[in-house]
């Protein structure tokens, strides 16, 4: 069962800081998105590097972000619309990035914060608990 997204692709108007990111920076924004979705697998800045430096020679950048849109889907288990990933990237590659940055926000990320951020401040963010310092026994001696 699949779940919609909460906006939609072309809702740039729901906030226009992310819109206007989206289309003057999108390395940023494909940066920022990949390193959420990757759980800090993924820098934020190699990955915005990447994305402008195949941007800039081969304008093919679309390829690489619409593996995390896939991703992003999978994990909130969210319909693949309107059509597949790849398609949506070639041909709407900044809306898409913004409709993905802003899921990530609308689910609880401080997208900008990185995932390291989110993890410290465990916004949205699922981290292995506390260790406790040890095993303690409590006695009864004096």
């Amino acid at each position: 069962m699949s779940g919609g997204w909460s906006t939609g692709l072309l809702d740039c108007f729901s906030d226009c800081s992310v819109c206007c990111l989206g289309f003057w920076c999108p390395c940023v924004v494909a940066g920022r998105v990949a390193e959420i979705v990757s759980k800090g697998q993924t820098s934020c800045f190699w990955h915005g590097c990447l994305y402008a430096a195949i941007n800039y020679y081969t304008n093919l950048a679309w390829c690489i972000t619409c593996g995390y849109r896939t991703q992003l889907r999978g994990q909130y288990m969210l319909e693949e619309k309107p059509c597949n990933d790849c398609c949506v990237h070639f041909f709407c590659n900044s809306c898409a990035l913004c409709q993905e940055y802003r899921e990530l926000q609308n689910r609880g990320f401080d997208v900008a914060s990185g995932w390291k951020g989110n993890a410290s401040q465990n916004r949205g963010v699922v981290t292995a608990p506390a260790l406790q310092g040890g095993m303690n026994r409590q006695s009864d001696h004096k």
